[in-house]
């Protein structure tokens, strides 16, 4: 009776694994999948990834430029997804899509004149237009450090991703996100510090 019983317990366990396992299937299985035509399984991968790219986009390009420029790194990893041999490198390929994306934009960009809305001087719009000009000032400091660096701080703090999820992504070892993540740091820290006393 006990052994029956034990049994049941395995086979319920084991019925459980493969719902988990169903709900929430690696990225290597939605890549075959969507290898195989699953739109599905490419909308999960775009779910999965679109915090990696929007990153990636947004340490080389203007943000609104970042925002369009996302929806055309996936649409152009969707036809060459076949082409990706070994699954398990679909975040860094599709990161190196991004990265020449972003380098196309740049040689398509013209360059255009900023508008400057006219508001009110309340001092909510004053607050406003400070936090904007401290954002973009941090994001240029961002921009201005080596891509190694560049692309882990944006993702961890621009994206809230962790230091294993932008290893996992980047198809990088966590060891190697977390110095670069360290390094970045002390490098923007010296910076802001040298633009402070200017």
């Amino acid at each position: 009776m006990a052994a029956a019983g034990q049994m049941q317990l395995e086979e319920a366990g084991e019925a459980r694994g493969r719902e988990v396992s169903r709900a929430k299937p690696s990225d290597e299985a939605l890549v075959r999948a969507a290898q195989d035509g699953d739109r599905v399984a490419f909308g999960t991968l775009y779910q999965r990834y679109a915090g990696m790219v929007h990153g990636i986009l947004l340490a080389r390009v203007p943000q609104p430029a970042a925002e369009d420029l996302l929806q055309d790194v996936f649409l152009q990893a969707l036809p060459r997804l076949r082409t990706l041999r070994d699954v398990s490198r679909f975040g860094g390929w599709l990161a190196v899509i991004a990265r020449n994306r972003a380098n196309d934009y740049h040689r398509q960009a013209r360059p255009t004149e900023e508008l400057v809305e006219s508001s009110g001087d309340s001092a909510g719009a004053r607050r406003a237009r400070e936090q904007a000009a401290d954002g973009i000032f941090l994001l240029e400091a961002l921009r201005s450090l080596p891509e190694a660096y560049r692309e882990p701080l944006i993702l961890r703090f621009v994206e809230g991703m962790t230091g294993p999820e932008i290893a996992a992504r980047m198809g990088m070892k966590h060891g190697s996100v977390r110095v670069n993540l360290y390094r970045g740091m002390q490098m923007l820290r010296e910076r802001l510090e040298v633009s402070r006393k200017i």
